[in-house]
């Protein structure tokens, strides 16, 4: 299997982290995937909502560290990460995520720009962007404060501090709580509920209801060439030899 495995259920099209050895973590060849998935998605018709998961027992670790490495070596953001972050900020077509256990660093972000979320009972959301001398991305930086408050943003994005399963519905970062062995059906059955909505309609007022896309991709980008800084910056440089030395 690839590690990204997409399918299409009827009008539902599924995209699936499927790198559960290295907890899903995503190599640069993963988000060209996903951007993929999800820009031909918009141009099908037939495809009205779309699931992005992971694996049993682990959503989203992050980055692949040796990719990291190589970034964090050269100051550099791969251009397949800007762009599946541009591709989900516009892209028009609802998203779901099905969320079990860990979703650190964009594995949480991403989910800012999900419709809805269904998360397993064992899910733990982290951003430890700040304590490795770096930053939050994937637009969070705008939307998290617009949708939990400020004070409760701060806590988990430069904190650092994890939410469970239920801190993240009552931050109203996810939608329903559910057993980690009904995730997936879950889903699915949200996915399909929002497909048969008449699909005009739900674009139109989905997108009035998301506001400036525009906005959110100009704080992408910015983020983007400070998270760029941060990661040539002495003290980003301290705090990931730290952390690379502590998973030796």
């Amino acid at each position: 299997m690839p590690d990204v495995f997409i399918s299409n259920e009827g009008p539902v099209r599924k995209i699936r982290m499927n790198r559960p050895e290295k907890k899903n973590a995503l190599t640069l060849a993963m988000y060209e995937a996903m951007a993929n998935a999800i820009d031909d998605a918009g141009k099908t018709d037939g495809v009205r909502c779309l699931i992005v998961a992971g694996t049993q027992d682990v959503f989203c670790a992050g980055n692949d560290l040796n990719d990291f490495i190589v970034m964090a070596r050269s100051g550099s953001l791969g251009e397949p990460i800007v762009r599946f972050l541009h591709t989900l900020a516009r892209c028009e077509k609802p998203i779901v995520a099905a969320v079990s256990g860990a979703a650190v660093g964009v594995g949480t972000t991403m989910l800012l720009h999900c419709d809805q979320v269904i998360a397993s009972d064992s899910a733990v959301l982290l951003t430890p962007f700040v304590s490795l001398g770096l930053l939050p991305e994937a637009g969070s930086s705008l939307i998290a404060p617009r949708l939990m408050g400020h004070a409760r943003a701060f806590s988990l994005l430069i904190m650092g501090k994890p939410l469970t399963a239920e801190e993240a519905w009552r931050a109203g970062i996810v939608n329903t709580v559910v057993p980690a062995a009904e995730l997936d059906a879950q889903a699915l059955n949200v996915a399909r509920e929002i497909a048969a909505l008449p699909p005009e309609s739900v674009t139109a007022a989905r997108r009035l209801m998301r506001g400036s896309v525009e906005e959110t991709v100009a704080r992408i980008d910015e983020e983007v060439e400070a998270f760029k800084t941060r990661l040539a910056s002495p003290e980003a440089q301290k705090a990931l030899a730290a952390f690379l030395n502590r998973k030796r």
